[in-house]
C-alpha cells in the first residue's frame, strides 16, 4: 500500500526526541540546574505513559494512584482493548493510532512481553457509510494497511458472520487488541527499572493553589508531595478534582461487556478465525473473539447511564445481557443461545464532544490536565504519553482538538 509522508504534530513530537531518551527542558531548566520533579497523578494508560516518556526526558517523576494500575475500578483496566485507526474524518486519532502501534510494537520487544495482538478489525457498513468512507483517505496518509471488501467478499471470508445487510466492509490489517490490565501493569514495571517512583495514595488538591502555581499536593497518608509540575491524569476522577476546570466536561457513564462460551472445540469463534469486529449497523457494537481464551467479546459502545467509580456496583444488567444475546444471534447465528462466562462494568469518561482534554490548566502554569478518553483512549495511551511529556517540559501548546478552550461559548468544535 503507498504510503504517503505527512509532518502532522505527532511527527514533531517523535522529531523532538524519541521514545527512548532525550534531552527535555522545562521553563527555565538548564543542564547546570537541579533535576527537576514532575508529579504524575493516574497510573492508567494516559498516566502511566506519561510517567515513562517524562522519565526518559531526563526529570525525576513520581507516580501515584488510588489503586493501582489498571485495577477493576481504572478505565483502562480489564481484560481487552481495541486497537484500529479507523475515526470517520477525525484523522488526528488515525495519525495517533499510528505513531501508538509503533511504540506499543517497540516497547512489546523491549520489555520481552506479548501486548499487541494484530488479528485485525473488520468494519462492516451496512446503510450509513459515512464514517468509514471518511477514514479511508486518513488510514492512507496515516500509512495503517486496509482492504475495502464488498459484502459478498466479507461473507466469503467470514462465513460465521451474518452478512446478509452488510453492503461492504474495512479489514484494517494493522489493527487488533491489545491486553489492557497487563499493559498497565507493564509500563509501571517497566517505570520502575528506570528510576521512576510510584507511591499507592489517594490525592487530595486542597487549596494550594498560590500565585499561578500548584505547590504541592495532599496524600492519603497525610504527607505533601511537592513538584516542578504536575500532571493530573485521572479518568472519571478528573471533574471531582478540577471541578470549576473540568466538571462534567468528563462524565463517567456505565458500559457493560459480555463474554460468551463457545462451542467446544469449535476454531470459526477464535481469533485464528476471526478479526475484532466493529458493527455500524445497530447503534455501534463491537466484539472480540478469543481474548486469550476469556471468551467471545460483545460490548455495545452506546453510552450508559452516570455512573460513580469508586462507590458503583458492578453487576450487569438483565436487560444488557438480553441486548447483547439477541445481537450475538443475529450477526453470529452459530452462537445463538450460547451461554454467558463472564460479564464486567466498567466505564467511559466522555468529554462533550469526545475529543481528549490535554492542556495546561488555566490558572497554574505548572498543572496539566489529562482525560476525556471517551471509551477509546486506551490504545493510544504511548503516543499521549509523547505527547504530553513534550508538551510539559518543552512549554508549548497542545493541539486545538485538545484544548479546553473549545468549551468556550462560541468556540469553534473540534475537528
Amino acid at each position: 500500500m503507498t504510503r504517503i509522508p505527512r509532518r502532522s504534530f505527532l511527527e514533531s513530537c517523535a522529531a523532538a526526541g524519541t521514545a527512548l531518551g532525550a534531552s527535555p527542558f522545562l521553563k527555565g531548566w538548564s543542564p547546570m540546574s537541579k533535576q527537576r520533579h514532575v508529579v504524575v497523578v493516574g497510573a492508567g494508560a494516559f498516566g502511566g505513559w506519561t510517567a515513562l516518556h517524562l522519565l526518559r526526558r531526563g526529570v525525576r517523576v513520581t507516580l501515584v494512584d488510588a489503586w493501582g494500575p489498571g485495577n477493576s475500578r481504572a478505565s483502562s483496566g480489564g481484560e481487552t482493548r481495541v486497537i484500529r485507526g479507523t475515526y470517520g474524518p477525525r484523522g488526528i486519532y488515525t495519525h495517533l493510532t499510528a505513531r501508538a502501534l509503533q511504540l506499543w510494537k517497540e516497547h512489546e520487544r523491549r520489555w520481552h512481553l506479548k501486548l499487541y495482538h494484530p488479528i485485525g478489525v473488520l468494519w462492516l457498513v451496512e446503510s450509513d457509510e459515512a464514517y468509514e468512507k471518511a477514514a479511508l483517505p486518513l488510514l492512507k496518509e496515516a500509512g495503517l494497511a486496509f482492504e475495502e471488501l464488498s459484502g459478498a467478499e466479507t461473507a466469503r471470508r467470514y462465513p460465521q458472520i451474518n452478512c446478509e445487510r452488510v453492503r461492504w466492509s474495512i479489514f484494517e490489517k494493522d489493527g487488533g487488541y491489545l491486553t489492557a490490565r497487563r499493559a498497565c501493569a507493564a509500563v509501571l514495571e517497566g517505570f520502575l527499572a528506570e528510576g521512576g517512583e510510584y507511591r499507592q495514595l489517594a490525592v487530595e488538591l486542597g487549596a494550594r493553589l498560590a500565585e499561578g502555581e500548584l505547590r504541592g499536593i495532599k496524600l492519603s497518608d497525610g504527607a505533601t508531595l511537592a513538584a516542578d509540575a504536575f500532571v493530573f491524569a485521572c479518568g472519571p476522577w478528573l471533574g471531582r478534582l478540577f471541578p470549576d476546570v473540568i466538571g462534567d466536561r468528563v462524565r463517567a457513564t456505565r458500559q457493560e461487556v459480555f463474554f460468551f462460551g463457545t462451542p467446544p472445540g469449535d476454531q470459526r469463534f477464535t481469533e485464528q478465525a476471526l478479526p475484532v469486529w466493529a458493527d455500524h449497523g445497530r447503534g455501534f457494537i463491537y466484539g472480540i473473539p478469543g481474548n486469550e481464551w476469556r471468551g467471545f467479546k460483545v460490548a455495545d459502545d452506546t453510552r450508559g447511564p452516570p455512573f460513580d467509580p469508586t462507590t458503583g456496583e458492578r453487576l450487569p444488567t438483565p436487560e444488557g445481557l438480553k441486548a447483547a444475546r439477541e445481537y450475538l444471534a443475529f450477526r453470529f447465528p452459530g452462537l445463538k443461545g450460547a451461554p454467558l462466562v463472564e460479564a464486567r462494568v466498567c466505564q467511559y469518561e466522555n468529554s462533550p464532544d469526545e475529543h481528549f482534554i490535554i492542556d495546561r490548566h488555566p490558572a497554574a502554569t505548572n498543572v496539566w490536565v489529562v482525560g476525556g478518553g471517551s471509551g477509546h483512549g486506551f490504545k493510544h495511551g504511548p503516543a499521549v504519553g509523547e505527547l504530553v511529556a513534550k508538551l510539559v517540559l518543552g512549554g508549548e501548546a497542545a493541539p486545538p482538538e485538545f484544548r479546553l478552550s473549545r468549551f468556550e461559548p462560541g468556540a469553534r468544535p473540534g475537528g
